[in-house]
């Protein structure tokens, strides 16, 4: 560890890749309904990217002054295949923390997508290079650097609390942040609940969905 006059850096996270698998391609939703009370993950993010992309990746982290992108460069010469850089910018989006040249040092470190809780420019790129990018809004002001920031420190973005290591799975709805520890239990529980859902998608399409369930709880609050 690496701490002075406001700059702290950690060590790189090392999330085993089969934990990554084992959440890559479930949807957001399904797991944040899962996951507890349906009040995991970000809220007030959305893709820059225009086309459909996800992405799932161990977290790397950043938490820097609102505007200021010092120690962001800093992170991406830490990216290792597999990454997802996740920026907690203190939700300033008077300008933006990344754009086109750093999205492309990323993609070059095999890094699979950013997460910033601030703004970004340069959003064309992003679609053009295939790059997923989760941001609170898009700005061409350029940033400070000047600092202070940390790297692989507990981060929020979105109002979701994010630690170095965390698996980000990210889609068209959101980001939702999966402790390594609980992959494979939360993996199970969202099979299971795919499962679900799908067979409900099918009784729909077969006319012989039915849903008693309202009924039954209207009835136990009294609406009927």
């Amino acid at each position: 560890m690496s701490y002075m006059n406001g700059f702290e850096i950690h060590p790189h996270p090392n999330t085993p890749a089969s934990a990554v698998q084992s959440l890559t391609g479930f949807a957001t939703s399904i797991v944040s309904d899962i996951m507890g009370g349906r009040l995991v993950g970000t809220s007030g993010l959305r893709p820059v990217h225009r086309s459909i992309m996800s992405a799932c990746g161990q977290a790397v982290t950043v938490r820097v002054r609102g505007g200021d992108n010092l120690m962001i460069h800093k992170a991406l010469s830490t990216l290792v295949p597999g990454d997802v850089l996740v920026i907690d910018g203190d939700g300033d989006v008077s300008r933006a923390l990344v754009g086109e040249i750093m999205s492309s040092v990323a993609r070059k470190r095999g890094a699979v997508a950013f997460v910033v809780d601030g703004a970004v420019r340069d959003a064309d790129s992003f679609e053009h290079h295939r790059f997923p990018c989760w941001a609170r809004d898009v700005n061409l002001r350029g940033p400070y650097k000047d600092g202070p920031g940390s790297i692989n420190v507990p981060v929020v973005v979105g109002g979701m609390l994010v630690n170095p290591g965390d698996i980000m799975l990210c889609d068209g709805d959101g980001v939702v942040a999966i402790p390594a520890a609980m992959a494979a239990t939360v993996a199970a529980a969202a099979q299971e609940k795919t499962d679900t859902e799908t067979a409900m998608l099918k009784a729909i399409e077969s006319g012989t969905y039915t849903a008693p369930w309202v009924d039954e709880l209207l009835k136990a609050k009294g609406g009927l």
